[in-house]
């Protein structure tokens, strides 16, 4: 090797008689061939290429996620898209059982026939869209679905955290509560 250059320098063999260009490294002082040299740009288009696959692959799953949930909120819309109306109904069907209830049991007038008909058939189409009254007397108090509006001491008919009484029915709808029961809660 020439003593006059730089060891930064490399020293460039045209060969014509072949498509490859041999380098000469001065620090190593090995011969590279010039096909490796296409091959990095190659290796490297085959590394992004499988990193885009990979991206490809996360989005499709990312897409088939969204449209799955997108799916269930839909199914869950149009399977409790009767609660407002249940709930109004339920309205209706208490200020119904207030007026039954400031009747009297024997009372067999076409009034309080036609107030009991009435609260029968509603109760019935609302049962038969999914509508169930709450159980609370007696049973441990759930404040998911009851909401406790006074307490009393706890008594050995009804332990500590039990419900004493209803004073408003709760209702459900399906698996979700419409109406919370207000109830009354021994404690200690």
């Amino acid at each position: 090797m020439s003593e006059d250059k730089s060891p930064d320098v490399e020293d460039e063999i045209i060969d014509d008689s072949d498509d490859e260009i041999p380098i000469i490294d001065e620090n190593t002082e090995t011969m590279e061939v010039g096909v490796e040299e296409e091959l990095d740009p190659l290796e490297q288009a085959l590394a992004r290429a499988e990193k885009a696959e990979k991206e490809i692959a996360y989005k499709e799953a990312e897409t088939q996620n969204v449209r799955k949930r997108l799916m269930a909120e839909k199914s869950e819309l149009i399977q409790y898209s009767g609660m407002g109306l249940a709930r109004k109904m339920l309205t209706i069907l208490a200020d119904v059982d207030r007026a039954l209830s400031s009747l009297d049991e024997d009372d067999q007038t076409p009034v309080a026939q036609g107030l009991r008909l009435l609260r029968n058939k509603m109760w019935h189409e609302l049962s038969g869209e999914g509508v169930t009254e709450i159980e609370a007397k007696g049973k441990r108090f759930d404040p998911a679905k009851m909401e406790a509006i006074t307490t009393i001491p706890a008594s050995d008919d009804f332990p500590s955290g039990s419900v004493v009484d209803v004073l408003e029915a709760g209702y459900m709808f399906k698996q979700r509560v419409l109406i919370a029961a207000r109830v009354v809660v021994s404690s200690e």
